[in-house]
């Protein structure tokens, strides 16, 4: 991937959206997957598809665990997650500022 060009990873619009919404989360701070699932109105299926891209890219870091009984998953924007949001926010403004 050249230095100028989009992260694919991200560029995705589910993924973009999914990454934003990590980035907006304190460092460090993860949600539930069904409280993501609702604010991004994502099937399951499809949240959890992106997810998975997301975390091979090492983007995300997905937890899995229990509170009592009840299996709960979390979702956190790992720090190269962040960087690359970063990154793209960046090459994205450069592209529509026209500036090279």
């Amino acid at each position: 991937m050249s230095d100028d060009a989009l992260d694919p990873v991200i560029h995705a619009q589910a993924r973009l959206r999914v990454v934003a919404t990590l980035a907006a989360l304190g460092r460090g701070d993860r949600i539930a997957f069904p409280r993501l699932q609702r604010l991004l109105d994502m099937t399951a299926g499809n949240l959890s598809t992106h997810l998975r891209r997301l975390e091979e890219a090492e983007y995300v870091s997905i937890t899995k665990t229990y509170e009592g009984r009840t299996p709960v998953t979390y979702v956190e924007l790992t720090g190269a997650g962040r960087l690359a949001f970063e990154r793209y926010t960046e090459q994205l403004r450069a592209l529509l500022g026209g500036v090279s």
